[in-house]
């Protein structure tokens, strides 16, 4: 003990370790009614740290090569010792990942956290959150399966809806007119290293922001529940006589990633099918059309509007509309009321767009 101490007094010298513990950790308060949605954003970085060791485990096998692929990911999941398991892992991670985000988001958007001064916050999140999507679209092309081939075809196909631009788009996505190689090796590229470059930075600036406005009191069992800020200079909301971050709050932090472990485990050795069909377990074939293509269920909702309208245009244009409007929430929703039971109009809206995303993508699994 004697000599940890010394070491501890040796660094605290050189870089004020005990001021920074102090001020980060023992000393960071938050509100005493602070609730298990904060934890969100914790569970969402060790989800994103494991899915970055799982797919750098995979990168030592995986082949990404037209003719080469789909037979790396068979010898992946038959052949390399506990592959199976590295792979239902990140692939069960991606899925896990979205819809965790998504709750993470529900949290923020029914608590109101968003308000003022917290746009930024909110437009790091959103930028996020389709960030994510997109990580995950790409990486689903490169098991280069049937599903995965004609998946990709039916996404980029929708791109070609946009007026003028729209088939350049496709051309530059799939590097030619038709998804092959050349696809495969953009997509690969977009998601082993650019995409996770860009949510890597969007994390460290969410983060930030979090740090430099403080934690947002929860409006339930408030008293007063409007927001105080003003905007007439800098705020930072800080919470006297609140709880530690640690080690209270810590342990509640551990206490919810482990309950997600229990979660994500129980789908990776109980339910390890349940995000693939028979058409995953069979080599991409440009010549053969699957009967049934529907992408991942956190698509599922966007591929049945463009079902609805007479043209995918139409389509992509509400789906851009609703996607603008929830990215600018913050400047359009100027209220200063937060908690949502006060707030008729908004829990009407609220409940009845996460109802309807909901049932647009039962109807399009069905469908």
């Amino acid at each position: 003990m004697a000599l940890l101490k010394r070491l501890i007094d040796w660094i605290d010298v050189r870089i004020g370790a005990r001021e920074v513990v102090a001020k980060e950790l023992t000393g960071y308060l938050l509100p005493r009614n602070i609730n298990t949605w904060y934890s969100m954003g914790s569970i969402l970085l060790f989800i994103f740290a494991m899915q970055v060791a799982t797919g750098i485990l995979l990168l030592i096998y995986y082949v990404p090569d037209a003719d080469k692929a789909f037979k790396s990911v068979t010898f992946i999941m038959n052949e390399v010792p506990f592959g199976w398991l590295i792979r239902l892992c990140h692939t069960v991670g991606s899925s896990l990942m979205v819809l965790v985000l998504f709750f993470h988001m529900l949290s923020v958007l029914f608590m109101n956290s968003y308000k003022s001064p917290r746009e930024l916050n909110w437009l790091t999140g959103f930028i996020l959150f389709t960030m994510v999507q997109g990580i995950s679209l790409t990486g689903y092309l490169l098991p280069w399966s049937q599903l995965s081939f004609w998946a990709t075809t039916v996404a980029t196909n929708s791109v070609g809806a946009i007026p003028a631009v729209g088939q350049y788009l496709v051309e530059f996505l799939r590097g030619g007119k038709l998804v092959g190689p050349p696809t495969l090796g953009r997509f690969f590229a977009l998601h082993v290293a650019l995409i996770p470059a860009v949510i890597a930075a969007l994390v460290g600036a969410h983060l930030f922001f979090l740090q430099r406005t403080g934690v947002s009191t929860p409006p339930f069992g408030q008293k007063e529940t409007a927001n105080q800020w003003k905007g007439d200079g800098y705020h930072y909301e800080n919470h006297p006589g609140g709880i530690p971050f640690f080690p209270v709050y810590a342990f509640e932090d551990v206490r919810s990633i482990f309950i997600y472990l229990a979660c994500f485990l129980g789908v990776v050795f109980f339910f390890p099918n349940l995000l693939f069909t028979r058409d995953a377990f069979i080599p991409a074939n440009p010549l053969l059309t699957p009967a049934h293509i529907k992408p991942e269920w956190y698509f599922l909702a966007n591929y049945q509007t463009l079902k609805l309208f007479p043209s995918e245009f139409l389509g992509l244009a509400v789906q851009g509309v609703a996607m603008t409007f929830l990215a600018l929430l913050p400047f359009i929703d100027r209220g200063p009321e937060r908690h949502p039971l006060k707030r008729p109009l908004f829990m009407v809206c609220a409940l009845g767009g996460l109802l309807l995303w909901i049932g647009l993508g039962v109807w399009g699994h069905y469908s």
